[in-house]
C-alpha cells in the first residue's frame, strides 16, 4: 500500500475541501489595494501618487485614470533600466535579485525583474495547482512518483549582480527543499545550458527514474520523449515510465501536439494546462471537465482587460491611447481581450502581449487565444492565432496527420498580397489542395477574412515541411528549449529570412 501517497492524497483532498476559491472580484480589489499600499513609497508609486489613489472610493477606477498602460519597451526605458542598474525601490520595494530573460516570439530580448515577492507568489500558485489535483481522481501512488520538469537552465548568469535566466530556470533553482526528492532531472542536469546535451543526459538517466508527471512546452517534451525512446529502443515511453499519468503543459495551444505526442505513449495522459510567464503565474486548469484555466485572482497579480477590437489596438498590435479598459467585474464570455497585469514584481498596467477569451465568467476561466502582435491584418483579414489554430486542427482531422507547427505571413507577390503558410506535416500532403481547404475553412469562420479574400488578399499558398525544420530554426535562433515558443505570424522581412532558412535546410 502506498502509505505516503495515501497521506499526500488525503492532505490534498482535505485542503481542497477546506480552502474554497475566493470571490474573484473582492480578491482582485484586495490584491490591488495591497500592492498600491506596499509600493506607495517606491519611485513609481510616488510618481503616480499611489497614496492619493488609495483615498478614492473606487480605487480601481482611480488607478486606471492615474497610471498609463505600459508595454515592455516603455517600462524598461522609463523604469526597469534603473532596476538592472541596481537601484532599489524603483517599481517595487527593496532590491531585485533575479531577472527573467525572455526572447519572446514577437520582439527583441527582454529583461524582466523577478522580486522575492513574485517568487513567493509563484510557489503559492504552485501549491494551488497541487491542491487542484484533488479534482482529477488520481490514485494515491501517483503522489509518490517523480515529476520531470523540462525547462531552461538553472545555471543562471550574472547581470550587474542579478541572477538572470528564463523564468523556468529561476523557478527550478528556487524549488522548496521538501520537493527536491520528487524533482527530476535534478540539479546537475537542470543546470546544463546546452539543450541537446541536457536531453541526451535525461535520456541516459531515464531508466533510473519513476516519472509520474511531465511539465514543459509540448514541442520540447516531444523531442525529449523521442530521444528517450530511440536511446533505449522502446515502442513507447510507458515501457520505461509505466506510471506516467499526467502532463502539465502551458504557453501554447496543446491540441496541435496531441496526436503526435500520443503516438509516443501506450495510453493518453491527463493533460493539465497552466499559464506561467516571465511576469508571473497567472492561471491554471483546476478541473477535468474543461481545458480552460482559472485566473489566479488572489496572489500578487491584478488583471485588467482591453477588448481586442478596432479602435483599441494599433496596426502593430499595441494598445491604443485612450483604449477601453475593463476590470474583471466587467468582462463578458466569448469576447477576446488583451491582458494587462500589475504585479508584485513591479509591473504596472503592463501589456503582457497575450489575448484571452473567458469561457466561464463565474469561475473566471480563460483560454489564451493568441498574441497581440501575432494576428494577420495586413490585408484587413483580422485573423487571430486562435482561428488559425482551429483551422489547422480541422486540416489535421481531414488529412489524418499531425500538423504541430506553422508560420504564416502576408507577403507581396508582385503588386498583390497573399497569405503564405509553412506547415509541418508528418505524412505526405498535397500542398495546393491543403491551401484551398484551409482557405475555405478560414473564410467560413471569419467574415473579415472572407471579405479580404474578395479584395486585397489575392491568394493563399501552403508549403508543408518536416517539423524538424522548425526545431532547427529555433535552435539556430537560440530558442531551443525553455519557455520560448515558435512564432505563428511573421512580418514580411522576417518571413523572407525564414524562407531562406527553409530553402537551405531542404537542400
Amino acid at each position: 500500500m502506498a502509505i505516503i501517497g495515501e497521506l499526500i492524497k488525503a492532505a490534498i483532498d482535505f485542503t481542497d475541501k477546506v480552502i474554497k476559491d475566493p470571490d474573484p472580484i473582492e480578491a482582485q480589489n484586495e490584491v490591488l489595494k495591497e500592492m498600491l499600499e506596499k509600493a506607495a513609497n517606491t519611485a513609481f508609486g510616488r510618481h503616480y501618487h499611489f497614496k492619493e489613489i488609495l483615498e478614492n472610493n473606487d480605487v480601481a477606477q482611480a488607478f486606471a485614470r492615474a497610471v498609463p498602460v505600459f508595454d515592455y519597451d516603455r517600462m524598461e526605458k522609463e523604469w526597469w533600466h534603473r532596476v538592472v542598474n541596481n537601484e532599489t525601490d524603483v517599481t517595487w520595494p527593496g532590491a531585485v535579485h533575479y531577472l527573467a530573460l525572455s526572447s519572446g516570439t514577437t520582439s527583441h530580448s527582454k529583461t524582466i525583474p523577478v522580486t522575492d515577492d513574485m517568487l513567493a507568489a509563484i510557489k503559492r500558485s504552485g501549491m494551488q495547482q497541487v491542491a487542484a489535483l484533488a479534482n482529477f481522481d488520481l490514485p494515491a501512488d501517483f503522489f509518490e512518483k517523480q515529476i520531470l520538469m523540462l525547462g531552461s537552465s538553472t545555471d543562471l548568469k550574472d547581470i550587474n549582480g542579478h541572477k538572470a535566466g528564463e523564468i523556468s530556470g529561476i523557478s527550478a533553482s528556487n524549488i522548496p527543499f521538501w520537493f527536491r526528492g520528487y524533482y527530476k532531472p535534478g540539479k546537475d542536469i537542470a543546470s546544463i545550458s546546452d539543450f541537446d546535451a541536457k536531453i541526451k543526459e535525461i535520456a541516459r538517466q531515464a531508466p533510473n527514474w519513476d516519472i509520474g508527471s511531465l511539465s514543459g512546452i509540448p514541442a520540447w517534451i516531444e523531442l525529449m520523449l523521442k530521444t528517450i525512446i530511440k536511446e533505449h529502443n522502446l515502442n513507447n515511453i510507458h515501457e520505461i515510465w509505466p506510471n506516467l499519468a499526467v502532463y502539465t503543459t502551458g504557453g501554447v495551444d496543446f491540441e496541435p501536439y496531441r496526436k503526435s505526442l500520443e503516438k509516443l505513449m501506450a495510453h493518453p495522459l491527463i493533460y493539465i494546462d497552466t499559464y506561467l510567464a516571465s511576469e508571473g503565474f497567472m492561471a491554471m486548469q483546476k478541473r477535468p471537465e474543461t481545458s480552460s484555466m482559472a485566473l489566479v485572482v488572489d496572489n500578487g497579480i491584478y488583471f485588467e482587460f482591453v477588448p481586442f477590437e478596432e479602435g483599441n489596438v494599433t496596426e502593430d498590435g499595441s494598445v491604443a491611447i485612450g483604449a477601453e479598459v475593463l476590470t474583471l467585474a466587467q468582462i463578458e464570455e466569448g469576447k477576446e481581450y488583451i491582458l494587462l497585469i500589475s504585479t508584485v514584481s513591479g509591473a504596472w498596467r503592463y501589456t503582457i502581449g497575450d489575448t484571452v477569451t473567458f469561457t466561464d465568467v463565474s469561475r473566471h476561466e480563460i483560454k489564451i487565444t493568441g498574441r497581440t502582435k501575432q494576428f494577420l491584418n495586413v490585408a484587413g483579414s483580422q485573423l487571430s492565432v486562435l482561428q488559425m489554430n482551429k483551422a489547422i486542427q480541422e486540416m489535421c482531422h481531414k488529412y489524418n496527420c499531425s500538423m504541430e507547427e506553422f508560420i504564416v505571413a502576408t507577403v507581396h507577390r508582385g503588386d498583390d498580397l497573399i497569405d503564405r503558410w509553412y506547415i509541418s506535416a508528418d505524412s505526405e500532403v498535397d500542398d495546393a489542395r491543403l491551401a484551398k481547404e484551409l482557405d475555405e475553412t478560414l473564410r467560413n469562420n471569419n467574415k473579415n477574412y472572407a471579405v479580404a479574400r474578395t479584395r486585397a488578399l489575392k491568394d493563399v499558398e501552403v508549403v508543408t515541411i518536416p517539423v524538424e525544420i522548425f526545431h532547427r530554426w529555433a535552435e539556430t535562433n537560440k530558442k531551443l528549449g525553455g519557455q520560448v515558443k515558435i512564432p505563428r505570424v511573421m512580418k514580411e522581412d522576417q518571413f523572407l529570412e525564414w524562407e531562406e532558412f527553409v530553402s537551405k535546410a531542404r537542400n
